[in-house]
């Protein structure tokens, strides 16, 4: 009998819409006063965009100084400083070399005066310098193809970086990252073979930085799904190249056999995270363990998804993958700050499921307040136990914990009910990201998807994006409780006054 009825409560229960169930509980208990491990904020200070000439925009620069200041943005990285709309290199009637570096100056320049440095990705190639006429999809056309002379691409690398360091002098550029090219063992890179290619121009551009000066910093391979970083720095090693950091790629709907090789139990909500822990073992096993990691870029995905993307789904999803990340990562550059971008066209809707944090008609999304929210989090992690759960100290002393539940796209889950031990008493603020709390998605399904929105509609989603006034919440007895629903992320600073 009881068997039977245990049996009936189950499909009972497999019956009710998941949203519907019970809340889940957890209780977590924060020892406030542990020695905390550190914590370094590798997520916040480098950003992807649109390519170079995008930069020039005065869209890109206002949603650039926004992002700067609610997220602590200090980097940005962008495709094709050479593609041939930036006039970098051509040749003169006799097959000679001209080199302009007019637009290039006008696009750091404007970086620079806005207080954000360039993570410069040497791509793509010059359309004089091209072996053939290997253009990529992108709707910008940028040229894939190897260079017809390795030489003059080796010299024109020196002749653009040389230029940078007598503009801006060589105190400042030693601050940059230089990466050759961007995920050259996809059809981003048209060389074959692609690593043996790819090597001979990463040594051709490796050697022209270190002849301008050896502080300038430069890595690779800047590969998709997170292929080749331990065979880049070994294949350095036997060349005797310098790579002053390793970077690679990956977004959560690559797939397993993209990324590990096999078919295996891989989701979109721990990919990332598996990737990172993949790398940093090759890294580690590699003839130079202690090379700094970057991900150059990463994102839930890299389709045009609005239920990932421009959704609250982005908060618990990014909240877990930094917290697995942690310790593994020395830079993870989030792809991208802006909806300023033209990779598949110019945009058609408001909510296309862009990568930015900003709409293209300058709507914050739900990505762009879960970043301003994670930039509360100290500079040390402290014990915590429980699934969901962040708790950190700042170097002022005060507790700061991020609580998040987990949901798929375009799915809601039941609140997960969080049960805190341990926490300061007295006033604290409760920060949320959710569908009710800075995302305007909704509101904008409800208007009927209007793909051009008026400037009273699109006043209208401002205001709702904008709805993330945090909530002043009292601590007795060093417990507080809190709600999170699926999707939701929650962030709670202790100790206000």
């Amino acid at each position: 009998m009881k068997q039977m009825r245990k049996a009936f409560q189950l499909l009972f229960r497999a019956a009710i819409p998941l949203a519907l169930l019970p809340a889940a509980a957890q209780t977590v208990r924060i020892d406030a006063a542990a020695p905390g491990q550190p914590f370094p904020h590798f997520w916040q200070e480098v950003f992807g965009s649109g390519r170079a000439a995008l930069s020039l925009r005065e869209s890109y620069r206002r949603n650039l100084c926004t992002v700067r200041d609610a997220v602590g943005l200090r980097y940005v990285r962008f495709h094709a400083i050479f593609h041939d709309e930036n006039g970098v290199y051509s040749e003169d009637a006799h097959g000679r070399p001209v080199y302009n570096f007019n637009q290039a100056d006008a696009i750091y320049d404007g970086l620079l005066r806005l207080g954000v440095r360039p993570y410069v990705e040497l791509s793509f190639m010059p359309k004089r310098l091209a072996a053939r006429a290997a253009e990529h999809a992108f709707w910008y056309k940028p040229l894939v193809a190897p260079p017809k002379d390795m030489q003059r691409w080796e010299e024109l690398v020196e002749r653009f970086a040389r230029h940078l360091v007598e503009r801006y002098g060589i105190e400042e550029v030693a601050t940059w990252y230089f990466e050759v090219w961007n995920e050259p063992n996809i059809d981003f890179w048209a060389g074959e073979p692609k690593f043996d290619t790819y090597m001979s121009l990463y040594e051709a551009s490796a050697r022209a930085l270190k002849r301008v000066n050896a502080r300038l910093r430069v890595g690779g391979p800047a590969t998709a799904q997170a292929a080749w970083t331990g065979r880049f720095l070994q294949e350095c090693g036997r060349r005797g190249l310098p790579a002053d950091f390793v970077s690679t790629h990956v977004y959560a709907n690559d797939t397993p056999r993209d990324v590990f090789g096999q078919d295996g139990p891989v989701d979109r909500r721990t990919m990332v995270a598996r990737a990172v822990d993949k790398v940093f073992r090759e890294v580690r096993s590699s003839p130079r363990p202690r090379t700094p990691i970057h991900w150059s870029e990463f994102n839930a995905s890299y389709k045009n998804e609005t239920e990932v993307t421009d959704s609250a789904y982005i908060g618990p999803w990014l909240a877990g993958t930094l917290e697995a990340a942690a310790g593994k990562v020395d830079l993870m550059a989030f792809w991208t700050f802006s909806d300023d971008f033209e990779e598949q066209g110019v945009f058609r809707e408001a909510f296309y499921g862009g990568f930015g944090l900003i709409s293209p008609h300058g709507i914050p999304k739900p990505s762009f307040h879960v970043f301003r929210l994670l930039r509360l989090l100290g500079e040390e992690r402290l014990p915590a136990d429980g699934d969901g759960v962040l708790a950190t100290r700042t170097k002022a002393g005060r507790i700061v914990v991020a609580l998040w539940n987990y949901a798929e796209p375009g799915e809601e889950t039941a609140a997960r009910h969080y049960t805190l031990h341990g926490v300061p008493d007295g006033a604290a603020l409760l920060h949320r990201v959710d569908r009710h709390h800075g995302s305007a998605l909704e509101r904008w399904k409800q208007m009927g998807r209007p793909a051009s929105p008026t400037p009273a509609q699109i006043a209208e989603l401002k205001a709702v994006a904008e709805s993330t006034v945090p909530e002043r919440v009292t601590v007795e007895g060093g417990s507080l409780q809190v709600a999170v629903p699926g999707p939701g992320l929650a962030v709670i600073e202790f100790g206000i006054r």
